[in-house]
């Protein structure tokens, strides 16, 4: 990875930048904490921190942690209830951990547990967006994760990349660094003969989900190689930045700015901030099909009509997040707020707005989903 690529991650250049920090890369296979290599890397946070920078952390690990306290089989990971009990004891630990290295370098940290809800429901992603302003503002260091304690399988994340991406989000970070157990991404699986690194990403397309797909994988935690390629896609539409960089080595951080190797996902040009955070939703409540004139209407920015649809799936209200695709497509061209719930959609899919009244019995409005409640994917 060329240094140009890396300015947008320099301290004169990126006010805050979003690091996260895997299991494998904090913790031991026998469950002790890799401790050494952590201090160089709260080393790294703590020079960016004098020259300007301010950080966030994103950290996995609790459930590694409190799985040795407990003496729990296979991780933690046996059962659901397993994990929420690991969690539970290993985030004190690992706050413990993090407090203790970054006081030690000057530095308060800032314990935050989220879940998936917390960012995907609009009111409590803008609570956590003002207490990082704040907690920022005073000069502290955020260390987040994943509230696996209360997260059940229907409302987690499942993996920290996707988390640090939301994070960024929230927080209006200009870039984030995933340290992980690989140099970046390949054009193969990295153990296989004349395996190539890509050093720069402009654009997530069906041919760099076909190389993931094919193999090129990080082996660390919950996550891998597929979950990153997600985290780049909801922080480059967001206007983000992204990095995949090993953290192997002792302060990573300081290697990736003298130009050690890398993937650079290249931002894309930022819609609007409730644009970005449809965009980067990860749950939706259901699905609209559309006919070809509708997508190419959306592709024209235009609203999306009763006339160009075609079926209505799920269940949903009015004011939900649904995805719209084209009728024999699941690959979701855009997501939105529906401005009806989905027996009226039903209702009214393939009818002329001059219809609606007739049909609903009340004065409708005009479009299924509003272009300024939509964005493309």
């Amino acid at each position: 990875m060329v240094t140009d690529l890396n300015a947008a991650f320099l301290p004169a250049s990126c006010p805050l930048l979003v690091v996260k920090v895997g299991s494998s890369l904090l913790v031991q296979p026998d469950g002790t904490v890799r401790r050494e290599w952590l201090q160089t890397l709260v080393a790294d946070i703590s020079a960016r921190h004098k020259a300007g920078q301010r950080c966030i952390i994103v950290t996995s690990g609790a459930i590694a942690l409190g799985a040795r306290r407990l003496g729990f089989d296979k991780g933690g990971r046996a059962s659901l209830a397993d994990a929420q009990a690991a969690a539970s004891v290993g985030q004190i630990v690992l706050s413990g951990i993090w407090a203790e290295l970054l006081e030690g370098n000057s530095l308060a940290a800032a314990q935050m547990l989220v879940t998936l809800d917390d960012l995907e429901d609009r009111r409590r992603y803008l609570n956590i967006a003002a207490t990082l302003d704040r907690l920022l503002g005073a000069g502290a260091v955020p260390v987040i994760n994943e509230n696996d304690s209360v997260a059940t399988e229907e409302i987690r994340f499942g993996d920290n990349d996707r988390l640090a991406a939301r994070v960024a989000q929230a927080a209006g970070a200009a870039g984030v660094i995933l340290l992980s157990d690989v140099d970046g991404l390949f054009d193969r699986a990295p153990h296989l003969p004349g395996a190539v690194l890509l050093p720069t990403i402009d654009k997530i397309d069906g041919r760099v989900r076909v190389m993931v797909a094919e193999g090129s994988s990080s082996g660390m935690g919950s996550g891998g190689m597929a979950s990153k390629l997600d985290a780049a896609d909801i922080a480059t539409r967001a206007g983000i930045g992204l990095v995949i960089a090993s953290g192997l080595r002792d302060h990573p951080l300081a290697a990736l700015e003298q130009g050690g190797p890398a993937t650079f996902f290249a931002p894309r040009e930022g819609g609007s901030a409730r644009k970005s955070w449809l965009g980067g939703r990860l749950t939706v409540k259901g699905r609209i099909r559309i006919d070809d004139g509708a997508v190419q209407a959306l592709k024209t920015g235009s609203s999306l009509l009763p006339a160009g649809a075609l079926s209505v799936e799920g269940e949903f209200k009015r004011g939900d997040v649904i995805d719209i695709s084209a009728d024999d497509d699941n690959v979701a061209i855009a997501r939105g707020l529906s401005e009806y719930d989905a027996v009226d959609a039903a209702r009214i899919c393939g009818h002329r707005s001059s219809e609606l009244a007739a049909i609903l019995g009340t004065v409708p409005r005009s479009v299924l989903v509003h272009r300024d409640q939509l964005v493309l994917l």
